[in-house]
């Protein structure tokens, strides 16, 4: 029609994305200040003895940082984290799609793999320290046993719920089981995949540390147990702070890409509709 003033229809959808970015950042900036308001009111109610003031936290973090050893414990944790995650998010990926895509195999080790992942791994360090010694490999081998068996459950559940008309579109393009696992079951079961990849991140970093507080001479971990022993408060809040904001950080990323996988997925099965 004549004069008629045609409307983007993506323009309300994009400032309803920009209003609702700016809501989740605000509440984020609320939650952090009631946090630091309550940190705050506990020291002065508990004593700084006890627990140590934000900003002097900040501070004595800040100080351990700029020390010349810091960056060496840093690497050593580092190192050790690193390698336990890879190998945990590759093992668990590799075992979680051979586990969910054959059915019976995933059955049976459903709940083996539960009544593991409920047993408290401090149990298992001594078997650790008895097989890979002191030193960096038992570290690994901790954060392994404790991230790899979440990233296999999620990735063996996701698997299990790929609609069976692509393993059938995968037979009759006579497609082999590693065509098939990097084309097909991969790509659909991302969502889970992902899902159980920040949960073994968070419990891998876990594992490391809780390794290098029992049998290490290096790294965060051994810094805290000294910290503890010599009753140096400042010190552990400010590692403690140190490793909150990194686990944090890490996970909130991994959180954002999860749930944009898990809309699409949503997105595309209504459009399918």
């Amino acid at each position: 029609m004549p004069g008629a003033v045609d409307i983007d229809p993506a323009v309300p959808a994009a400032e309803h994305a920009r209003s609702r970015g700016w809501s989740a950042l605000a509440d984020t900036v609320l939650l952090i200040t009631g946090m630091l308001i309550v940190w705050q009111v506990a020291t002065l109610i508990i004593g700084h003895e006890v627990l140590t003031s934000p900003l002097e936290t900040a501070r004595r973090l800040s100080a351990i940082m700029a020390d010349p050893d810091f960056p060496a414990h840093a690497w050593e944790t580092g190192r050790a984290f690193g390698t336990a995650l890879i190998i945990a998010l590759a093992g668990g990926l590799t075992l979680g799609v051979a586990l969910g895509a054959h059915r019976l195999s995933g059955q049976v080790a459903a709940p083996i793999l539960v009544a593991l992942y409920s047993i408290p791994k401090i149990t298992l360090y001594p078997v650790i320290l008895l097989l890979f010694g002191l030193g960096i490999s038992a570290k690994i081998a901790f954060g392994v046993i404790h991230g790899i068996i979440p990233v296999i459950i999620f990735t063996m559940n996701g698997v299990r719920n790929i609609n069976g008309v692509y393993f059938r579109a995968a037979r009759a393009m006579r497609l082999s089981g590693m065509q098939t696992a990097s084309n097909i079951i991969v790509p659909a079961a991302l969502p889970e995949i992902v899902s159980g990849f920040r949960i073994g991140f968070s419990l891998t970093l876990l594992g490391t540390l809780i390794g290098e507080m029992f049998a290490s001479q290096r790294g965060i971990g051994y810094m805290l147990v000294k910290a503890m022993e010599t009753n140096d408060v400042a010190t552990v809040m400010a590692l403690a702070l140190f490793l909150i904001v990194l686990a944090t950080a890490a996970s909130s990323v991994l959180l954002v890409i999860d749930r944009h996988l898990h809309q699409s997925v949503i997105a595309q099965s209504g459009d399918s509709q």
